[in-house]
């Protein structure tokens, strides 16, 4: 069966320490359950592309599956036996992020330290060649060919190669609706030519302000100005995610520009909230076709993500009360 969404994105074995609310030890996370976690909010018919080693926890898998994800797309390779699935993240009573110290912030909190993170070194992101292919990125390859016709399509941000021949497998349906993450390691003037090629193939781009203002860096300090010029090569709809300020949504088709302020949620833990959004803009879109309810759609699953730790938070909420948000926030927006 073919699946309404296809999310491709990575996985990893979370250790989080929130600031509040108890640890998270050797969890299923990344960017894909995140985007999946946020989707389901509205709608569980959902394919997942990722990688993973042999040792993932096949009852993790067998967990996704019940929750109602297609998981045909999950690929457990051989080659990936030493590559470091886990993650590690702090946050301070202020919300800062930390990934590097895991010795200390247990120590801190006076919690034991995990045998499961003995050798844990942070990614060093400044090393990394954004040019070259990641171990962990999804390929076109991984993808299902039922996956392929899918009419809603959701990239994560992963290397700038791999999302390439992602967009290429898929903007070969007319039908078909891109939304592309973009990773912070290729959002600078240096790849502008190409991610222009990228974007020709792209309906909906959702890069965080921080990740748009690298990417003019020293051309314009105007994020409405940095959002037309990028549309220009193809995207329909531009958000800019800008964290507890909430976003900014620029919608070509209708020539509207809107700001959309944050739900006022209580914070826990901030991982994965910008997944979360892309997960529940897509679903929103595709209920509304859209693209302020979308953003409505999106700005509801984050609350929620950020209101307790894992992916599959937001999908513990009452029933009700993500439509109360969405009233909330039709009556908080504003247009530019």
């Amino acid at each position: 069966m073919q699946p309404t969404f296809v999310i491709a994105g990575k996985l990893n074995r979370e250790y989080i320490l929130p600031h509040s609310g108890p640890p998270l030890m050797d969890s299923p996370g990344g960017s894909l359950l995140y985007a999946a976690g946020g989707m389901a909010v509205w709608d569980t018919n959902v394919g997942l592309v990722g990688r993973v080693d042999e040792g993932y926890p096949g009852e993790w898998l067998r967990d996704f599956e019940r929750r109602g994800f297609d998981v045909r797309g999950i690929r457990p390779l051989p080659e990936l036996q030493n590559i470091d699935l886990r993650s590690f993240v702090a946050f301070t009573g202020t919300n800062e992020r930390s990934i590097s110290g895991a010795v200390s912030h247990f120590a801190r909190r006076q919690l034991t330290f995990p045998k499961a993170l003995l050798g844990y070194q942070p990614p060093d992101e400044s090393r990394k060649d954004p040019r070259a292919v990641e171990p962990l990125s999804p390929s076109a390859l991984d993808t299902p060919k039922e996956y392929r016709a899918a009419p809603y399509v959701h990239l994560c941000p992963f290397d700038l190669v791999s999302q390439s021949q992602m967009v290429n497998l898929f903007r070969s349906g007319s039908s078909q609706t891109v939304s592309l993450d973009p990773s912070p390691g290729y959002m600078s003037p240096d790849f502008w030519r190409d991610l222009r090629l990228v974007l020709q193939g792209v309906t909906i781009f959702l890069p965080s302000e921080e990740e748009l203002r690298s990417l003019f860096w020293g051309e314009t300090n105007d994020l409405w100005e940095m959002a037309r010029r990028v549309s220009e090569y193809g995207p329909q709809i531009v958000v800019v995610k800008r964290g507890v300020q909430g976003q900014m949504l620029y919608d070509v088709a209708g020539h509207h520009r809107y700001e959309i302020p944050a739900y006022p949620a209580r914070i826990a833990d901030l991982t994965g909230a910008g997944d979360s959004f892309c997960g529940g803009f897509l679903a929103g879109f595709q209920q509304t076709n859209d693209p302020l309810m979308a953003a409505f759609h999106g700005n509801v699953s984050a609350s929620f993500t950020v209101e307790g730790s894992g992916p599959f938070y937001a999908l513990e909420v009452l029933p009700g009360l993500a439509r109360a948000r969405l009233h909330w926030l039709n009556g908080a927006v504003r247009e530019i």
